[in-house]
């Protein structure tokens, strides 16, 4: 299926880009943003905006959907959560995004190491934004609630798809009540909650509303949707590619379930322009 021309970006480049290149590798930091081959790169490193992937670069889990590496992960490097802080402060970041790969070989997930990443944050600036996109730490309550208990100013947790297109990105329908649950307990918690999905694989307009209905339910503040874009031949493959006109009509239908703000745009990706959503609703507030 060829790709439409709404989804063609340009090659990244510029002054800001391959400086922010240099200093990353240099000081042994990755991104979402390379290792998942996000289409906005360039955007949003001549913005300074970037999402700070931590605990190494190899996912445990095999999702059909996702460029990360999958391997046997290294060891966890206890530095860094010092020395991305050191890079945030040189970059001058304002409003901090940090996710990481799934550790299912860790006891507590890696979520030991997202904490210390935040203490750090505070440290060298007490008014940064600092937004976390978690993953499931295998349902490890003991592990969610020292994250929620840490006080992100935003908890992340994607469902990716509709629950009914969980078979085919290889998860168990389980794990979607599972992320549910999660995003309830933050809330629980008196946290600011966000999630994401990605459609194009074969999802109904149904699917999606009920997706809408489920975040609805547990209070979800902010909700991404964006285009599912197949890495390679060995990944999912598109079944459909959405308009902008139907992007925009998306988003329209799930700011009646009660979202604070909804991103619904094509190249989308979870933490896309997450500085100007957050912005958004405090200025309205």
């Amino acid at each position: 299926m060829q790709k439409p021309s709404w989804l063609k970006t340009k090659i990244p480049s510029g002054e800001k880009y391959f400086s922010l290149k240099k200093i990353l590798k240099e000081n042994k930091i990755f991104t979402v943003c390379e290792e998942a081959k996000c289409p906005n790169i360039g955007e949003c490193w001549n913005r300074n905006t970037l999402t700070f992937l931590i605990l190494g670069d190899i996912c445990t889990r095999h999702c059909k959907f996702c460029n990360v590496k999958k391997d046997i992960p290294s060891e966890v490097d206890k530095d860094e959560p010092k020395r991305l802080a050191r890079i945030v402060k040189k970059l001058n970041v304002k409003h901090v995004i940090i996710t990481s790969v799934t550790r299912d070989d860790l006891e507590d997930g890696g979520a030991t190491i997202f904490c210390e990443t935040l203490r750090e944050l505070r440290k060298i600036n007490s008014k940064i934004v600092v937004e976390f996109l978690i993953p499931d730490f295998n349902g490890n309550l003991n592990s969610l609630n020292n994250v929620f208990n840490e006080n992100p100013d935003i908890l992340g947790h994607n469902l990716e798809v509709p629950e009914n297109i969980y078979p085919k990105i290889g998860r168990e329908r389980c794990l979607y009540n599972r992320s549910l649950n999660i995003l309830k307990k933050a809330k629980e918690n008196e946290l600011t909650t966000k999630s994401g999905i990605m459609v194009g694989i074969g999802e109904t307009i149904n699917d999606i509303i009920k997706t809408f209905r489920d975040l609805n339910s547990i209070n979800c503040d902010f909700l991404v949707i964006g285009q599912y874009l197949s890495p390679s031949i060995g990944h999912i493959k598109v079944e459909k590619y959405y308009s902008p006109e139907e992007f925009e009509t998306l988003k329209e239908i799930a700011m009646r379930y009660g979202f604070k703000n909804v991103i619904s745009h094509p190249l989308a990706r979870s933490s896309y322009r997450a500085d100007e959503l957050f912005r958004d609703v405090r200025y309205r507030q």
